[in-house]
């Protein structure tokens, strides 16, 4: 934009500045309703006045013109009685008669007050008959547009005063800074509005544009606005207001998406709080359940967006994946795999509602942070992990999982699995040292914690794929998990894509890999389906595994990012 000229004269060329502005300013506006407002206000006649007045006080400032005195009213008054005693002349006369004039005495009083620096105005005395009973009325006057007011409205339940329940932090009542929670609304534009429900106010307001006056009772007590800490939330859960029937005012209520960033802008009500979206444009504040009403309340209301917990179902030995993989025969009459060290009830314990999170970057010479995949079986985690490990072996790196039983000729110790008996195995899953474990034909199979603090210690990249409900005893501060989500395309693409592709059996089974059938397909959606249910809200990435180099390129680019640029992680991982 070109800068504004400052010099005394150039009036003319500040005139057609002003008017260019608009066209301007056009390829950054994106409403007909804002180019309008650009228009009328830079066409304002009043402020190319101003503009103006404020080049001829800025000419007056560099000249720094010194008042010679600052009774010049006093002095053409005494002069005034001096000269009524003299011989008339013209030249008296037209002195005395100018030195008369209202004009010219306001302008020698406006001098000498602007010399004196005096302007504070003369207020008249306090009346001494005053009642000190008597209910002082504060009448303010707010420019609307069309965004909210920013305020919430009640009506007294003992008095049936109509109350100000809530300011919007940001909001148009919050910026002026006139209006607050507690004061007594009277009028409206000069209707009253004792005899009128809330919801009628609330209609008014809505349809009042540019000026509107409120005419209040100020609070007995005005609270100072609190100066909260910035907090930041990550959603886990959806939420529209619009559907919530426990929400004061749908109105004032904030839509999010699961997944989204909010800053929490006031909690000073225990069961509302006032947040924003993250980077929003807009400044007003909007209500959302607090982290206490919605666990308090997830299991009572069945309104839409309140999340409701899901049944966690018992088959654990159907779908889901598997770092050892069984075959469909072996699932039928075999326990699961892994068991994670707690159970599904573990789970159901909580309610996601949200998370304290902050801003985080990787610094240089850092570990990295461990990369859990996540999916269901037949979706392409080992294809996806392989390309990886391929691409660039000196980077990415895997487990080395334990097993108790024997070493075969052909394998290495540390290679294939760490070989250790089976007392030693039950004494560590007893220490909690596994992430996973399990039995499978009477032997142990697990991946210890330390087995990932070893790639780690490596400054490489550790890929881990385990059962989702474990995710929750991997977040921690010491391996920050970044989850992805690999979840199978719709059951007509799978059909296309793995016509000729084979379920491959895990290293410890022996049977012969076997073309996917309509079963395996089915069961592979229906079980990313659960999986995204019960757990999408511990999962920062989604990748749908349609084509396999598409996935791996698109993985590839959001592990890079995970190095380099700045993520939401836990509050907890960084202050600990």
């Amino acid at each position: 934009m070109p800068a504004l000229s400052t010099g005394s004269g150039n009036y003319s060329g500040l005139h057609e500045l002003l008017c260019a502005l608009p066209s301007q300013l056009q390829p950054h506006v994106h409403s007909q309703d804002d180019s309008t407002f650009l228009h009328n206000m830079f066409g304002e006649r009043s402020l190319h006045s101003l503009v103006k007045i404020h080049e001829r006080l800025q000419h007056y400032e560099e000249h720094s013109p010194a008042p010679i005195l600052d009774s010049a009213g006093s002095l053409a008054a005494d002069l005034s009685e001096e000269l009524q005693g003299k011989s008339a002349s013209e030249e008296i006369s037209e002195l005395l008669n100018l030195l008369a004039k209202p004009h010219v005495k306001s302008l020698l009083s406006v001098h000498d007050t602007v010399a004196q620096k005096s302007y504070d105005p003369e207020l008249p005395p306090l009346p001494d008959d005053i009642d000190d009973d008597e209910v002082s009325v504060k009448i303010i006057r707010l420019v609307k547009n069309k965004e909210p007011l920013g305020a919430t409205i009640k009506r007294d339940e003992h008095t049936g005063a109509i109350l100000i329940a809530r300011i919007m932090r940001g909001g148009a009542a919050d910026r002026s800074g006139l209006i607050h929670v507690g004061d007594v609304l009277r009028e409206v534009n000069g209707v009253p509005v004792d005899d009128k429900k809330p919801d009628e106010i609330i209609h008014i307001l809505s349809q009042s544009q540019g000026a509107i006056t409120f005419k209040l009772i100020p609070a007995i007590k005005e609270e100072t606005p609190s100066k909260e800490p910035k907090m930041f939330v990550k959603t886990l859960f959806d939420y529209d207001p619009a559907e919530d029937k426990a929400i004061p005012c749908k109105e004032a209520g904030l839509a999010f998406k699961r997944g989204d960033i909010l800053q929490i802008m006031s909690q000073d009500d225990a069961n509302w709080w006032q947040a924003k979206q993250d980077g929003h444009a807009n400044p007003r504040a909007g209500l959302i359940p607090s982290k206490q009403f919605q666990e308090r309340f997830a299991l009572r209301r069945p309104a839409a967006g309140v999340l409701q917990p899901q049944k966690i179902s018992n088959r654990r030995s159907s779908g889901f994946r598997r770092s050892f993989r069984l075959s469909r025969r072996d699932k039928k009459t075999n326990k699961s795999m892994y068991e994670c060290k707690k159970s599904d009830q573990y789970d159901m314990a909580d309610v996601a509602t949200y998370e304290e999170v902050t801003p985080h970057r990787r610094q240089s010479g850092a570990k990295h942070r461990l990369v859990v995949l996540v999916g269901p079986t037949g979706v392409g985690l080992n294809e996806l992990k392989r390309k990886l490990l391929i691409s660039d072996p000196q980077h990415f790196s895997v487990t080395v999982p334990h097993t108790s039983r024997p070493k075969r000729n052909q394998e290495n110790e540390g290679v294939e699995y760490h070989f250790i008996s089976k007392n030693i195995f039950e004494t560590d899953i007893h220490n909690n040292k596994f992430i996973e474990h399990g039995e499978y034909k009477g032997n142990y199979y697990g991946t210890s914690l330390d087995s990932v603090r070893s790639v780690l210690s490596k400054n490489k990249v550790c890929l881990l794929d385990v059962q989702p409900h474990t995710i929750k005893h991997l977040r921690t501060a010491e391996f920050k998990p970044y989850v992805v989500f690999v979840k199978p395309p719709p059951v007509e693409r799978l059909r296309e894509s793995r016509r000729n592709a084979k379920v491959i059996p895990g290293r410890d089974d022996k049977g012969s890999a076997k073309s996917f059938s309509e079963e395996d397909f089915l069961e592979m959606v229906s079980t990313a389906q659960q999986m995204e249910s019960q757990h999408g809200h511990l999962f920062e990435k989604i990748i749908v595994n349609d084509d396999l180099t598409a996935a791996f390129t698109e993985l590839k680019v959001a592990l890079k990012k995970v190095e380099t640029d700045t993520h939401w992680v836990p509050i907890s991982w960084t202050h600990s």
